[in-house]
Parts: structure tokens; sequence; C-alpha cells
């Protein structure tokens, strides 16, 4: 018995210091228990000048894009350019065949000689019926008659001529030169092909791409945004005030030269409540392409504004919060409205702080309202350094 009782006594006193060494590890490992108050950095909030950029898909179009189409009918005998060439205005893209046209050239040359004898034949007809009118040899109706026939005569004439003008115009038509200068598109007709100035398709297309324009659409709420603090009297004028934009390409690079904002319809559409606009780049050296696509990247310069980190702040139901800290070092959970930018792990700040106000920028996770904390200070400059934009 007493061996029992001697075993039991070791095991309680096992059994305690067991307890007694977990309960000493739980309160070593959360630094709030004895006492302790655990360390987080702290940044101080002042105000900054930053730039938000919007981005905008567009589409390229140049500054003017024309059909060329025959004028008249004909195969086409000869194509001097191919798709994709640099034209200039008035070089030739295609020949039609002009067999046909020649001959209605030849015969017009014909009737105007025709009709040139038969005024000359009527003229001399005049002169010698006006003497023997004088001499009441002729009466007065014949020389009308005489006058009548001159008159037909010289009608035949400017018929004819006008016949021949017309047939020359059609033979210049088959040549067909290019009306401005640019690009020149597909080709769906071939030689051989016969073609007339109702064909569905037109030869090809010449695009005059030294400017270009892209498209692209604005909500009417950002539209509203982005004017409204803009000076001039109508939507022409404050256009003229935003400033340049960059195009950002398909492979994320940016164009090398800033375009200008010209142009907003001056309707909503009803289905997506969007305004079409349209910028302008200039485009010497040909690198941009009619059809293409982009984005538009217009800056936002916003002044003496607040920003936060976002990994210093967490999100519930859509609605930001951040940890203050009060004069007591102890920390307070406080709601605030952000601008959800492209800035670089940044939130710019619209309401629910101010300046001076220091939040807890790290460790966020372990924190609870009212807690106390030891802050430490980090510089806010670092964390603006990155706020430069990108391109995706």
């Amino acid at each position: 018995m007493k061996t029992i009782a001697q075993f039991t006594s070791v095991a309680s006193v096992a059994i305690l210091l067991l307890f007694s060494s977990c309960s000493n590890k739980q309160q070593g490992n959360n630094p709030m228990m004895g006492g302790q108050v655990g360390e987080y950095l702290v940044q101080e909030i002042t105000p900054q000048n930053i730039t938000l950029y919007q981005v905008f898909p567009a589409t390229l179009e140049g500054e003017q894009t024309v059909e060329i189409r025959p004028r008249v009918a004909g195969y086409i005998e000869k194509i001097f350019v191919d798709e994709g060439d640099y034209v200039k205005k008035g070089q030739v893209l295609f020949q039609l065949n002009a067999n046909d046209i020649r001959a209605q050239v030849r015969s017009a040359e014909a009737q105007i000689k025709v009709a040139e004898s038969q005024v000359a034949t009527a003229k001399i007809e005049l002169k010698k019926t006006e003497p023997l009118v004088e001499k009441n040899i002729v009466s007065d109706f014949q020389l009308e008659s005489v006058k009548t026939n001159l008159q037909s005569a010289e009608a035949q004439l400017a018929q004819a001529q006008a016949n021949l003008a017309n047939a020359k115009a059609n033979l210049e038509y088959t040549m067909i030169t290019s009306p401005t200068n640019g690009f020149i598109g597909t080709f769906p007709y071939r030689v051989g092909s016969l073609v007339s100035s109702s064909v569905t398709q037109p030869l090809t297309t010449v695009s005059n791409t030294s400017s270009m324009r892209a498209y692209f659409s604005v909500n009417e709420k950002a539209f509203l945004q982005m004017t409204k603090e803009l000076p001039g009297n109508n939507t022409r004028e404050k256009l003229a005030n935003l400033p340049e934009v960059d195009l950002i390409l398909p492979d994320k690079s940016t164009y090398g030269t800033k375009g200008k904002i010209e142009i907003a319809s001056g309707i909503v559409d009803p289905q997506t409540g969007a305004i079409n606009m349209r910028a302008s780049f200039p485009n010497a050296e040909g690198d941009l392409r009619s059809g293409g696509s982009g984005n538009i990247r217009l800056p936002e310069y916003h002044k003496n504004v607040l920003l936060v980190p976002q990994d210093a702040s967490y999100e519930i139901q859509g609605k930001h919060f951040v940890y203050v800290v009060n004069s007591e070092n102890k920390i307070v959970n406080t709601p605030i409205d952000v601008i959800v930018g492209d800035l670089k792990q940044l939130f710019v700040v619209t309401s629910g702080l101010k300046a001076g106000d220091k939040i807890v920028v790290q460790g966020i996770t372990s924190l609870r309202d009212g807690m106390e904390i030891k802050p430490k200070l980090t510089k806010q400059q670092a964390l603006a350094e990155n706020s430069q934009p990108s391109n995706n």
C-alpha cells in the first residue's frame, strides 16, 4: 500500500509540472500576456502629389481611308503596286483594258469632223442667202430656215465635242490612281477580273496614316469626372485642356509620341452608357496601321492626397479599413474611402484619414481593435517611390 501511495504522489507532481510548463509556453508566445507589448511598423500619413492613370481600350484608324473603285467597266490589265505598299497621291495603281474606250474616242473624233463639215456647209449657205434677201430675191422665211440649219449643225458639233471629252475622260479612268498618300490595303480582284463602278468590294483601299486616330469609349460618370473641373465654356474647349495621353501598344510598350484628345460624341449610348471619344497621334514614321488596337492611358493629377499601402488595409463587404494608432499607442479600427488606381500597392484615400494620422503598415492580421502596441515609425517616402504607372 505504501508503494501505491508514493507512485500516486509522484504522478501528481509530474502533472502539475507539465501544466506549469505549458502555461509558461503559452504566456511566452503571446506578447500581450505577462505585460509585454508587441512592436509594429507605423507610418505617419502626409499629403503628397500623385498621378493616377485611367486606361481605355482603343482602335486605330488612319486620318483618311479611301476606297478605290473603278469609274468605268473593264478587265484589270495591270496592277502596279502590291498589298501594303506606301503610295503617293497621283501614283498609278491599276490599269484597265481600254480597247473599247479607245474605239469610242476614235468614233467621237469622227463625229466631230462630220459635225464641223455640216457647220461649214451651213455657214456657206447663210453667206449665200443673206445678199439674196437684201435684193428681195429670197424671202426672209428662207433666211430664217438657213440660220436654223446653222444652229442645228453647231449644236451637233457641240454634242460631238462633248462625246469626245467624255470618251477621253473614260480613257483616263482606265488608269486608276491614288487620291492621297497612304498605305495600300488588300486586293480582292486580280489581273483579268472584270470590274465596274457597281462591284460590291472596292479594288483596294488607301489609308493616309500620317496622323492616326484612336477611338475609345468612356462611361458617362468617368467623362463627367474627367471634364467638370476643366476650364472652358463648352466640351471642345474643356477637351483642349486635357493633358496629353499615351498609347499603349499590344506588346505593352508605350508609343513614342504622345497624343491629344480632340473630340467627344454629343450622344451617350443608351445601351452601354458610354461616350465615344477620339485621340490623335502623329505617325510620320508609319509605325501605326489602320485597324490596329491599343490602350489610351489618360493621366489624372491629384494634389495633396493621402496614400496608404494596400497591405496596411483590409476589406470587409467592399469597405476598406486601417488601424490608426492614437495618442495612447492603442489602435483604432478606422473605415476609409479609397480610389483604386493603378499605383503599385498603394491606395489614394478620399476620406477617413487626415494628415498626421499614424497607421499600422505591417502585421495587421494579428491586431484587434483597442489593442496597445509599441509603434516603430517608418518613412512614407519609400512607399511613394513605387507609385509609377504600369502598362498592364
